[in-house]
């Protein structure tokens, strides 16, 4: 049997001393505060600094890929882990995928060993920096510029209780360069003996060599979340990213990758080729005052190729309208909201017979 197979039976995991910090002034466990980036107590507001060794590095560092190992997925199907609190003794089942959660009978933080024999720690992590009641002022206006969205709807969301989870994503850093070729199209319109207006374009062999360098791609290395939300949270400033201490996570959630560093460079090669295809083409149209590209193949050549294991901060919600939930996130570095919304139909109705009308009225006043 594989090493990721299912396994029934949990193990015994054990949790960080770090972050299982008690108030000097009332005995409460303390949290990370997105508000200060410190710990603080949410029971008497005492706060202290994280402490920071002058020995390590102050951010994640850039590993060379050609060094990569545990460089495989890790999909561990039905794996949990027992931990047993170092508060109250209560035993909890978690996720094998699980780095970070708090005890539910006691609220003391549980942050597990961020590493195991086959999977590498977090190099850095981009602390929280938006707290949860911000995150629902975003939300409430996020929602209000919805114009599709029921008023009603609008008028009635209220976010459920926000999670504050932190994701496993890989950056990738490249240099690419590449050479092409392929036909560039310059538009003439030209009238035909009826009168009619024709567009004819002639067509013009173009080659070259495009130079690019790529910093900090992003990808998610978790299956567990909509993809298509999370890449609308995007952009991160992952050049903030702090060298992960498992106090930054003390008090949310985290998940450990289970897209491997291997198959995630194979997906970020797909995602870099085509921004160059985008980024070739844009250059070609100024170069030759061009009007359209065809034909296109290009050849690119990828060197220096770094990554960096990080862990993000987002924040998960929900809302209710008409029996059906509609879920969304914040990112929890800048704010920028991500999510579903239901659809006035009449709204839309409206909208595309409005369209209709202007195009109608352009034709119509170009006679």
């Amino acid at each position: 049997m594989s090493e990721f197979d299912t396994n029934l039976d949990a193990v015994t995991a054990s949790t960080m001393e770090e972050t299982d910090k008690k108030c000097p002034s009332c005995g409460g466990v303390m949290d990370f505060d997105p508000a200060t980036g410190g710990l603080s107590c949410p029971y008497c507001g005492h706060t202290e600094e994280i402490p920071v060794n002058g020995e390590e590095p102050l951010s994640a560092e850039e590993i060379a890929l050609e060094k990569a190992d545990k460089v495989e997925n890790c999909d561990w199907g039905a794996a949990k882990k027992t931990i047993i609190c170092n508060a109250c003794g209560a035993e909890s089942v978690y996720d094998a995928l699980e780095i970070a959660s708090v005890c539910p009978f006691c609220g003391s933080n549980q942050v597990m060993e961020a590493a195991d024999q086959n999977t590498m720690a977090p190099g850095g992590v981009v602390p929280f920096q938006v707290t949860d009641q911000k995150a629902s002022d975003l939300f409430k206006a996020w929602i209000k510029r919805k114009w599709f969205c029921p008023k009603l709807a609008k008028e009635s969301a209220k976010a459920k209780h926000f999670k504050g989870i932190y994701l496993p994503y890989w950056t990738f850093d490249a240099k690419t360069s590449s050479t092409y070729r392929g036909e560039f199209g310059r538009d003439k319109v030209r009238k035909t003996a009826g009168g009619e207006e024709r567009v004819e374009t002639s067509w013009y062999p173009v080659k070259g060599t495009h130079y690019e360098n790529f910093d900090d791609e992003l990808i998610c290395a978790s299956a567990n979340h909509n993809l298509s939300m999370l890449q609308g949270l995007e952009p991160y400033r992952t050049a903030e990213n702090k060298a992960y201490k498992p106090e930054y996570i003390a008090g949310f959630a985290a998940e450990r990758y289970s897209l491997g560093v291997s198959n995630a460079w194979e997906l970020t090669k797909d995602s870099m080729r085509f921004k160059l295809k985008q980024n070739i083409e844009r250059d070609i149209r100024r170069e030759h005052n061009a009007d359209r590209v065809r034909n296109l193949k290009i050849d690119t050549l990828f060197q220096d190729m770094t990554y960096k294991y990080l862990l993000l901060p987002v924040w998960i919600s929900s809302y209710k309208y008409k029996e059906k939930v509609y879920q969304f996130m914040v990112n929890g570095q800048t704010g920028k909201v991500s999510g579903k919304t239901p659809l006035s139909v009449p709204k839309v109705v409206i909208s595309i017979i409005g369209v209709i009308l202007i195009i109608a009225l352009i034709m119509w006043m170009s006679r």
